[in-house]
């Protein structure tokens, strides 16, 4: 009967043992799982940072006012073809399936910003005379926005390259077979336009096989006021 009796108390004891081990390491567990869920909640004391500012047509400095903020980039060898932007609107691309090859020009108001002709001009099996007809009928005070696309240069003539010099061009008198081209003028404008870049194709320098690389020009155009 006495080691029956030992035996019990024994038992009890390692069940009142047992029992506190569990419930000490239960709610220990428990403490550490909530702030790990805390955590993985992304729940922080940490500042977040501010999402980055996205600057109209995805262009590193936003513009000043009573300008208008502008990117033009050229076309990629025969491959890519050329895009422009301005105040966050695409209105020539790929994409938007309305460039070509040869020279790709969009007319905008210059107090406005809105876009209200554009056009694309085969220079290398197209017809000079079309390009040549569409420059004489710009209005004054248009910005023109030109974009070169595989061959921009072979079928000008001196007229089409006196006309696009008028507008403010540097480069048109030498554009040439394969040369690459970015131009933003205007109709009336006094003086040469600081929005140009240019690239002769020279296959030493060539980025691409029998083009030079893409160019792209971004900034900011004054607004025409009243």
């Amino acid at each position: 009967m006495r080691v029956t009796g030992v035996l019990r108390g024994l038992a009890v004891l390692f069940t009142l043992v047992t029992t506190w081990l569990f419930v000490t390491t239960y709610f220990h567990q428990v403490s550490t799982k909530s702030v790990n869920l805390r955590s993985w909640l992304g729940s922080s004391d940490k500042p977040t940072k501010a999402s980055k500012v996205q600057n109209k047509c995805g262009n590193r400095k936003s513009c000043p006012e009573n300008t208008f903020t502008f990117k033009i980039i050229s076309g990629a060898a025969n491959v890519v073809g050329p895009s422009m932007c301005l105040e966050d609107i695409v209105f020539m691309s790929a994409v938007k399936n309305n460039i070509g090859r040869g020279l790709n020009i969009a007319l905008v108001n210059g107090t406005n910003g809105h876009f209200f002709k554009m056009a694309s001009f085969d220079m290398y099996s197209g017809d000079v005379n079309d390009l040549v007809a569409f420059l004489q009928d710009i209005k004054k005070d248009s910005l023109v926005l030109i974009a070169s696309y595989d061959d921009p240069g072979t079928k000008l003539n001196n007229k089409a390259r006196e006309m696009l010099s008028e507008l403010g061009s540097n480069y048109a008198a030498q554009l040439g077979f394969r040369d690459n081209w970015v131009f933003l003028g205007g109709k009336g404008l006094k003086g040469k336009s600081p929005f140009e870049q240019y690239l002769k194709n020279n296959k030493e320098t060539n980025k691409y096989d029998g083009w030079p690389e893409m160019l792209e020009m971004e900034g900011c155009v004054p607004r025409k006021m009243d």
